[in-house]
């Protein structure tokens, strides 16, 4: 049986992983049904197609070989059933209650770390989808063509981007190492001065401002999950009107929405600038094959405590141009390139200090996951609305994912269900920040 070493990255997230903060993430998929039997003819549908998606059929088996010792490769499930990944569910009248709960329970890492769920709505007229995969099997991109290759096709003969199977290349050969030891050593001092100025970086993010409690938890290991849609168009009016980009708007909007819930739950926001970790990729455009997760980041300070709605959007353009003027290679967002450099070992002993020590390197995940433009449907019935969702790291509250589908923005909440009892109200504050803001822009 061939196997697929993990990179660096997948291997980290694959070792942080704890009962309370598993490092999975998600994706939740609303669909008008035709019937009140639409969701058990889409459980039996995903259940059918996922036998023929290579990508599904893979798991992660720990490695104990020389030059691989203390890693783990992808490699495809002798026993693999789609049965034992695909569930249906009881009527429910909230997908994402019933997201939440389904999100706090780990992926059985035995077997390939992936679950779809299919919740038939209470009301009869639509289903929804939650897909989970592991961090270590797939990062967004890879997740969205893993799951459109269970969706129906597009339009014939056109499909859905279908999940592509890693390489499947050979263990390192131990003989080989001899020759690779002058390039690593090379490599070592090269990213040595990489490293100082990411540390440096890091030090100085955790200067200056008011940490906020309410974005920091003790692990309770539970979750809960909100969902917002919001106008692509609105969005555009205050882009055209305030400058900068779409992305940057999404972002003010989270600081908006965060100082109206911090001041509605009598937390304050006065001084308050949480570090918002806002994750690039950095996979070579038209790639051929996804080569696992390939990850840096921006950090920002989300400028909650800016009383202007278009000062706040001011401050976030400023620091993302900044950020994109230095590159994703530098700066404190770009600590997840230091994965690259750890032996695999070193990933197996020090995973759960390194999730640990994620809350002291940012205190918000703000991420955006690309979706196509086209519709997509399963068993013929239309996806309406898609939430990303995100994975918690340890000692964090609260994670916001991003997408934009067919001229809505969804915005995916997941938090910390006893640390933020009040997700819907944040929910709410979402909305109202774009409100304030086409208001602040004369719309």
């Amino acid at each position: 049986m061939t196997s697929d070493l993990l990179a660096p990255l997948d291997l980290a997230f694959w070792n942080m992983e704890s009962d309370r903060h598993p490092m999975h993430l998600g994706a939740l998929g609303v669909f008008g049904a035709h019937s009140p039997t639409a969701g058990a003819h889409a459980a039996d549908l995903l259940a059918a197609r996922a036998a023929a998606v290579p990508g599904l059929r893979l798991r992660i088996r720990d490695l104990w070989q020389p030059l691989a010792f203390g890693g783990a490769a992808r490699e495809t499930d002798p026993r693999f059933d789609p049965l034992d990944h695909v569930r249906l569910h009881a009527p429910t009248d909230d997908f994402h209650a019933a997201a939440g709960r389904l999100m706090e329970r780990p992926l059985e890492r035995g077997r390939p770390p992936w679950e779809a769920h299919v919740l038939p709505g209470a009301d009869g007229v639509s289903f929804a989808v939650l897909f989970k995969f592991h961090h270590a099997l797939a990062d967004g991109l890879r997740a969205l063509k893993l799951a459109a290759g269970v969706l129906d096709p597009v339009d014939p003969p056109e499909r859905a981007p279908r999940a592509i199977e890693p390489p499947r290349g050979p263990l390192p050969d131990v003989r080989r190492l001899p020759a690779r030891v002058p390039g690593l050593v090379r490599g070592v001092l090269t990213d040595l001065g990489r490293a100082l100025d990411i540390g440096a970086s890091l030090a100085r993010s955790t200067l200056g401002m008011r940490s906020c409690a309410a974005l920091t938890s003790t692990p309770s290991g539970t979750r809960r999950v909100a969902g917002v849609v919001l106008d692509i168009d609105d969005v555009h009016r205050v882009r055209k009107s305030a400058g900068g980009t779409v992305n940057d708007v999404l972002i003010a909007v989270v600081a908006g929405a965060l100082r109206r819930w911090l001041d509605e739950r009598g937390d304050g926001s006065e001084g308050v600038a949480p570090r918002a970790l806002i994750p690039v990729s950095r996979r070579r455009p038209h790639a051929a094959q996804p080569q696992g997760n390939r990850l840096s980041g921006y950090l920002i300070r989300l400028p909650v405590h800016e009383s202007d709605p278009l000062g706040r959007l001011h401050t976030v353009r400023t620091a993302m141009a900044r950020n994109k003027d230095a590159g994703p290679d530098r700066g404190a967002g770009a600590v997840a390139l230091l994965a690259d450099h750890v032996p695999a070992l070193g990933h197996r002993l020090g995973g759960p200090l390194v999730g640990q020590a994620a809350r002291l390197w940012f205190d918000i995940l703000v991420t955006s996951v690309p979706l196509p433009g086209l519709g997509l449907r399963l068993g013929g019935h239309e996806l309406t609305e898609v939430y990303p969702l995100a994975p918690l790291a340890p000692g964090q509250a609260l994670a916001v994912a991003i997408s934009t589908y067919r001229g809505r923005v969804h915005y995916g909440l997941v938090a910390d269900a006893r640390a933020v009892p009040d997700l819907d109200r944040l929910a709410r504050a979402v909305t109202a920040e774009l409100t304030t803001l086409l208001s602040a822009c004369g719309h």
